[in-house]
């Protein structure tokens, strides 16, 4: 095979890279993958250049070039292991303008062309290339148009106090149409867990206790530190809806007395106030805290046994 490809090379054929990204599951299984990589070979055959390779990401943002096959076919660029790169369009290789540029910049240096099958670009050639600058240029326009229109979009869902994405804070649930409504157990979870921080005005401390308790998170996880300061600041609970750059007050978002969490936040910024010293941790979180880390090290220390399987490519 490698005495194939070069004798390909001395007869001045092309050997091309194959590149193929879909930015999401749901494209996975429409015309993605499948015609993307077919109308390259199609146009490799035509242009007589020599298929070496064919690189994929599934399900993979474009919004930067931290993908893992893009990384692997910019290491065998490097290896000078082909001579052009080929895509079904220059989007599919990067969508932001100056990822783009970076990326054919590189490839220029490495005498590495870029060729784009619906935009009849091949930066071989200096046309090629005036080419490919004014379509990157449009590709960065068209993207941030879609942005804007994402943005005016949920403006104008928030503005109807409609919740944009499909996790609601605790204490409410989203309904189909993006509504939220109050879940009369969380409710009761949020307003506990103020007055656990009021009480022990800590918010490790508070995450411990719970955890202490078995409750769980809305996405059934452990309570961090993290995650009970954003209950104790989040204003929706005191009806102050901001989402997006919008802001009004919803009394039916209204689950949290006023007094309570004005309490809480004066507790969370006691320190800024320069009045209060922190507390020393708690004897049984701080016990807990040495058994985890004990138990850390002690499991590190302990020779395993290794089940994993190594896959070769």
């Amino acid at each position: 095979m490698k005495n194939k490809v070069e004798k390909l090379k001395t007869e001045k054929k092309k050997i091309a890279a194959i590149y193929a990204r879909t930015s999401g599951y749901s494209q996975r299984f429409n015309y993605s993958i499948n015609e993307q990589v077919s109308s390259c070979l199609r146009r490799c055959e035509e242009q007589g250049w020599i298929v070496k390779y064919v690189f994929v990401d599934e399900a993979k943002s474009g919004e930067n070039t931290e993908r893992p096959k893009f990384q692997c076919m910019i290491e065998k660029a490097n290896a000078k292991e082909f001579d052009v790169v080929i895509a079904w369009k220059l989007d599919r290789i990067c969508r932001s303008l100056v990822d783009l540029v970076n990326t054919e910049r590189e490839f220029r240096r490495l005498e590495i062309g870029l060729c784009s099958v619906t935009e009849n670009v091949d930066t071989v050639s200096a046309l090629g290339r005036f080419n490919f600058r004014n379509l990157a240029s449009y590709s960065e326009l068209e993207r941030e148009i879609i942005g804007e229109r994402t943005k005016m979009g949920l403006y104008g869902l928030v503005k109807q106090h409609k919740w944009p994405n499909g996790t609601p804070p605790l204490g409410f649930d989203r309904r189909k149409n993006g509504d939220l409504r109050p879940n009369a157990s969380e409710v009761d979870l949020v307003n506990r867990i103020l007055r656990m921080y009021v009480k022990s005005k800590s918010f490790p401390q508070t995450a411990f206790l719970l955890n202490e308790e078995g409750i769980k998170t809305k996405k059934i996880g452990e309570w961090t530190a993290r995650a009970v300061h954003d209950i104790v600041t989040n204003e929706l609970y005191i009806g102050r809806f901001n989402v997006a750059g919008f802001s009004d007050y919803v009394r039916e978002f209204r689950i949290v007395d006023s007094r309570l969490f004005r309490r809480a936040a004066q507790i969370r910024t006691r320190y800024k106030r320069g009045n209060a010293k922190r507390p020393p941790m708690p004897t049984d979180r701080k016990t807990l805290k040495i058994e985890k880390v004990f138990n850390r090290y002690t499991e590190l220390l302990e020779p395993k046994k290794s089940h994993a399987t190594i896959i070769s490519h």
